[in-house]
């Protein structure tokens, strides 16, 4: 969208989601939001400041009881001056029932009076272009918007409080000062000041990478918050699989049967596991079979074993372990997985014991039991351990690639710069992977980003945000 167009335009939209409600919301923001408001209803009283007035809404544009035109809603009016309001511009929000056809005449109305219908996410680059937020803050409204977890809604709220700003500005500031530092001794150099040394240049880079590394390792445990992992759980037939997977789930998603082989396809359902969003995927059970419906889904149990990022292999506590499971422990050795011995209610004094280390061929285990519950709960705790890394919640992580991207260049920089110095490199060279690790954090938080970028960003933001 074009910077000048925003800066000038009055912006109108739909602010809540689509369909009925109790309450709906046409949110405007500009130099024209007040005059197009007072013509869109008619107020009870003037409008003011972080005041909520009442105000009714006709029928026609203009309406009033006394010219024939009907009442058809009350609605409530707040106005936020500029530059105290969410977009730093004028910005009234009409709240009116949640009725689709009054919040479409509302709309109207204001595109007719001389709004512009918003683009997606044009408040929140109102707010980024006018120095309310910074771009972390800004895609966390996104990121607020779209948590699926409680987990996630707090980061994303950390994230828009600034959390993230303030873990990289003291990096930055030191960064400035140390550019700053060898462009006075570039300046002056004809006066006989003295330039600081390769010993203190090298001292200060090192003091910078290490903050910027334990952000950049956040990473790991940012993106699983953000995105979540993939948990397949796989086994032989009749293993217990599809009843742990109702156990995680907490109902009867999936079919179970005595019956080995019941399930023939794949079963997935979505859950929060201590905040970290888990897609379970129950899978067919593995075995040679001359039966086609079963070879197809014991196919797709084989692919969904291969793309999963945590593995569930479920073994049956009152049978011996046969060469398929064999094979499936090997191939599972290196990967994140664990071992759930399910039927351990069932389990007799002949059945093989859990070695003494809790592991089967090396893969951690446990016993479970889907019938009674037993080992349930602490399965859920070894599943987060194995989701994440056993890595503590922090303030200000890294949730998204770009911000990853523009750490692990700001890291690179510094390295390069730190390697032209003991080289002796001239200063004006040592300047430009200075400069370069500036920039990428100037990107981090939207001051250098290009306005392509930008585009892209606030694209993905839904209408009225």
């Amino acid at each position: 969208m074009d910077e000048t167009t925003a800066i000038i335009d009055t912006i109108a939209a739909i602010s809540t989601p689509p369909g009925r409600g109790g309450i709906g919301i046409v949110r405007l923001s500009g130099p024209e939001a007040c005059s197009i408001a007072a013509q869109l209803v008619r107020l009870h009283h003037p409008l003011e400041h972080s005041r909520a007035r009442l105000a009714d809404v006709f029928d026609e544009a203009g309406g009033d009881a006394r010219d024939g035109s009907a009442r058809i809603d009350e609605a409530i009016v707040t106005f936020f001056a500029t530059p105290n309001s969410y977009t730093a511009e004028d910005v009234v929000e009409i709240a009116a029932h949640g009725s689709p056809v009054v919040l479409e005449l509302l709309l109207r109305r204001a595109l007719d009076l001389g709004a512009r219908l918003a683009e997606p996410g044009e408040f929140t680059q109102r707010a980024f272009l006018s120095g309310r937020l910074d771009l972390t803050q800004a895609e966390a409204v996104r990121d607020l918007i779209e948590a699926q977890t409680l987990t996630q809604a707090r980061q994303a709220a950390g994230q828009m409080g600034g959390a993230l700003s303030r873990r990289v500005a003291p990096v930055k500031q030191s960064l400035l000062e140390l550019i700053a530092l060898l462009e006075a001794g570039i300046d002056f150099a004809e006066d006989d000041i003295d330039v600081a040394p390769a010993e203190e240049i090298d001292r200060r880079i090192n003091e910078l990478t290490p903050p910027l590394a334990a952000l950049e390792a956040s990473y790991a445990r940012g993106r699983i918050v953000h995105d979540g992992l993939t948990l397949a759980i796989v086994g032989r037939p009749n293993a217990g699989k599809s009843s742990l997977f109702n156990r995680l789930v907490e109902r009867d998603r999936a079919i179970v049967t005595a019956t080995p082989g019941t399930t023939r396809d794949l079963v997935t359902e979505r859950i929060s596991l201590g905040g970290i969003p888990l897609e379970l995927v129950d899978t067919a059970g593995l075995r040679e079979s001359h039966e086609e419906v079963e070879q197809l889904g014991i196919a797709r149990s084989r692919e969904a074993l291969a793309d999963a990022a945590l593995i569930l292999v479920v073994l049956d506590a009152t049978q011996p372990l046969n060469d398929e499971e064999h094979r499936l422990l090997s191939a599972v050795q290196g990967r994140p997985a664990l071992i759930a011995i399910n039927k351990c209610d069932l389990r007799q004094d002949s059945v093989d014991a859990l070695p003494s280390e809790n592991k089967l061929d090396g893969v951690p285990a446990l016993l479970t039991s889907a019938l009674t519950g037993e080992g349930i709960p602490a399965l859920r705790e070894r599943i987060l351990t194995l989701a994440t890394g056993g890595a503590a919640a922090e303030p200000g992580i890294l949730t998204s690639v770009r911000h990853h991207q523009a750490i692990t260049t700001t890291i690179a920089a510094l390295a390069d710069a730190a390697r032209a110095n003991a080289d002796s490199i001239p200063h004006e060279m040592i300047l430009l992977d200075l400069y370069r690790a500036l920039w990428a954090l100037d990107s981090l938080t939207g001051q250098t980003t290009p306005n392509d970028v930008l585009n892209l960003i606030f694209s993905s933001f839904c209408i009225g945000k």
